[in-house]
């Protein structure tokens, strides 16, 4: 999208700001997988039998029809056909090729299931369903499947099929760190607009539904049942209700925190829902639903750092049960 377009597609005021959500995962790998990965890394592909004597690539761990665990490994060639493929005109960041290139599914000699990898074409109109391919290795292999650093067109024989194969290898793979990241531009809307707006004024504001009454805090824009908009501004709190809560007692990357520590649902004064806050101020075995509590703020903060009580006597369970 060009700017003018990202203008366009905001009306004037509504916030955007860049956003990246990123979860590495660290898992370990089973017998199959560990065989996989490391043959990758000594350019052997395996795949695996099946029940049904069918080869599967990539291997699975459980046959997909019986249930039944599997474990006899098949090397495979590293020469295929093309089943199906769609053509990528703009790479994205970290994607196997910096230029265009074709997504494609391939049917590796010797396999009855297709994998799916990059295929370095020159254009749309060189790549079609049916054509010989081959894997071309990167140069650094380290037990990924990156390790294939992508297909290319093959005119020359098929290479030759292994059959069964004792997946011995020195250093085997046992566990990967699979990178997730999603970067978009994020934009709250008109309603979450003015929401953060006034919480950087030290002020909580949230609208009231013109039909069932009850006040969204954070403002949502409509009514999630009435399915009406809510247009009608409404302060709230400061000060609120811990309506429920929970002990955390395992440290976040990057929050600097000790643990164990409470985080809360808290129903503000004059809020028909709940949001959530971190509670502190007090001992952490001391929270309790029915807690009054009120906001904290740090200097130049735009939203609560914490909340803690405010010493009023606990709100009675009818006067919040509602809001659980």
């Amino acid at each position: 999208m060009t700017a003018a377009a990202e203008a366009a597609a905001s009306p004037p005021g509504v916030l955007r700001a860049p956003l990246v959500v990123e979860f590495p995962f660290t898992r370990s790998l089973g017998p199959v997988q560990s065989a996989f990965l490391t043959g990758l890394r000594e350019r052997v592909v395996l795949g695996v039998r099946t029940t049904a004597g069918q080869v599967m690539v990539p291997p699975v761990e459980y046959d997909p029809v019986t249930a039944e665990e599997i474990r006899e490994l098949v090397q495979v060639a590293t020469t295929g056909t093309v089943t199906t493929w769609a053509w990528n005109d703009h790479p994205r960041p970290n994607q196997p090729l910096d230029r265009p290139f074709a997504w494609a599914l391939v049917r590796l000699d010797g396999a009855d299931t297709a994998l799916l990898h990059a295929l370095d074409a020159p254009g749309p109109d060189a790549v079609r369903t049916g054509m010989r391919v081959r894997v071309r290795w990167a140069a650094e292999r380290t037990g990924a499947i990156t390790d294939i650093a992508c297909f290319e067109p093959h005119e020359g024989p098929a290479d030759p099929q292994a059959g069964s194969h004792d997946a011995t290898f020195a250093d085997p793979v046992t566990g990967i760190v699979a990178e997730a990241r999603l970067d978009y531009t994020y934009s709250p809307g008109r309603a979450q607009t003015a929401y953060i707006n006034a919480l950087s004024e030290r002020r909580t504001v949230g609208e009231r539904c013109p039909s069932c009454h009850k006040v969204y805090v954070p403002p949502r824009g409509a009514c999630p049942t009435c399915g009406v908009a809510t247009t009608d501004r409404v302060e709230v709190g400061p000060a609120g209700t811990v309506t429920t809560y929970c002990v955390v007692n395992i440290k976040a990357r990057n929050l600097d925190i000790e643990v164990p520590y409470v985080y809360a649902h808290i129903a503000l004064d004059g809020a028909g829902l709940a949001l959530h806050g971190r509670i502190g101020g007090i001992p952490y075995d001391q929270v309790r639903m029915g807690l009054r509590v009120e906001p904290v703020w740090t200097e130049g903060g735009r939203y609560p750092d914490h909340y803690r009580p405010t010493g009023e006597p606990d709100a009675d369970y009818d006067a919040y049960k509602e809001l659980i």
